[in-house]
């Protein structure tokens, strides 16, 4: 059987992602003061101006606004010509403490109790596959690792016309389920408006997709489509407006296995779009990196003010050793989904959120969700003796 598959990415500097980057800057320097802090912050931006709104209940009072232009210089965005710039963005505020309706069900338990209920109802996957030595899809894979490379290029002043927005596509054939090609590339890098197009799209491909997608994978068939509407000078915000959690798909799984819908950016750990999202990549990883299936894919369920999920359930999509009852039973047994344990368990209260905003929060070193569980590995490899 032959499918194709597509994944996207997209740099720091395109508008959802400045927005998110800002978003969870403010959570970090909330949490840093104050581990308990609440957060829900959203933010938008347009042409010259950012609006940061939302809930927080904290006994940290960071300056928003600083933080916020901060972020944005260290995009990239610092000359007034890109129509977005730090120094002369408007910034505004508009914050208020978390619903007293909301905060019942996650207050009702001490501080510091694993049995912290919900921050909402809802429900969340994890996904883990063995395509790559991160156990990630390889398209979603390699669209992160060139946009990465666009913002590295870009800042070390290897392609100085380069400006800070752009975006990523690969498209990968498989057969039989095994990816065996890059079957299509698609790049769009925003750029100062003298640069010749030709020469643009050669420095992309040499610098930029040749030395990030393995040569084994790229044949003559491949097809490159490489700033294909040919001009992308005007980016950004003051091209197309911004918003946090609009890039949920490039911040998982690139379409590759189901999304739960929440977004993670701006969102404190008791809100379980954020915490059990990465317990359940933890588990479903910890799957995979045992050899249990080559795919596996956690759902979990929550109920607002309740701690323990509502449903656990494992796919694993025809390439499980052991049946999909039996592992959701080992999940049930060797990891307490509980949110207070969660965060407790991947240290969640802690100041790490701004590292994850760009290029994926899966699939990345050094963040706690991405180690796997050694204890349970052992005890489901016992099992598939």
């Amino acid at each position: 059987m032959r499918k194709f598959l597509t994944s996207e990415s997209v740099t720091e500097g395109h508008p959802d992602k400045i927005c998110d980057f800002v978003a969870d800057s403010i959570l970090n320097a909330l949490l840093n003061e104050d581990p308990k802090s609440r957060s829900a912050v959203e933010v938008t931006a347009e042409p010259g101006a950012m609006h940061i709104m939302g809930e927080i209940t904290s006994k940290a009072s960071p300056n928003f606004e600083k933080i916020a232009r901060r972020c944005i210089a260290k995009i990239g965005y610092t000359r007034p010509e890109y129509g977005f710039d730090a120094k002369s963005v408007n910034i505004t505020c508009s914050i208020h403490e978390q619903s007293p309706d909301i905060a019942m069900g996650v207050d009702a338990a001490a501080d510091g109790s694993k049995d912290v209920g919900a921050g909402d109802q809802g429900m969340m996957f994890g996904y883990a596959c063995d395509e790559t030595t991160e156990l990630m899809p390889l398209s979603i894979t390699l669209a992160h690792a060139l946009t990465c490379r666009l913002t590295e290029v870009r800042k070390s002043g290897l392609l100085p016309y380069l400006r800070p927005d752009g975006k990523a596509q690969v498209t990968v054939e498989y057969v039989d389920g095994a990816p065996i090609r890059v079957d299509t590339v698609v790049v769009s890098a925003q750029h100062d408006p003298d640069i010749d197009m030709k020469v643009l799209r050669k420095d992309i491909l040499e610098r930029v997709v040749f030395p990030v997608i393995d040569a084994k994978l790229l044949d003559e068939n491949t097809k490159y489509y490489i700033n294909p509407t040919g001009r992308f000078v005007l980016g950004g915000p003051a091209a197309d407006t911004g918003l946090t959690g609009r890039k949920i798909i490039c911040d998982t799984y690139g379409g590759i296995g189901h999304h739960g819908g929440g977004a993670f950016s701006g969102k404190d750990a008791t809100k379980v779009d954020r915490s059990a999202a990465y317990m359940a990549r933890h588990v479903a990883k910890t799957a995979v990196a045992a050899g249990a299936a080559k795919q596996l894919e956690l759902q979990l369920g929550y109920a607002i003010g309740v701690s323990e999920p509502v449903s656990v359930s494992v796919e694993t999509f025809g390439t499980g050793r052991l049946p999909d009852d039996v592992l959701c039973d080992w999940v049930r047994n060797c990891f307490d989904l509980r949110p207070g344990a969660i965060i407790q368990y991947l240290k969640l209260d802690s100041p790490i959120f701004a590292e994850t905003t760009n290029y994926g929060h899966f699939g990345r070193n050094g963040f706690p969700w991405e180690q796997v569980n050694e204890t349970a590995m052992d005890a489901l490899k016992m099992r598939l003796v």
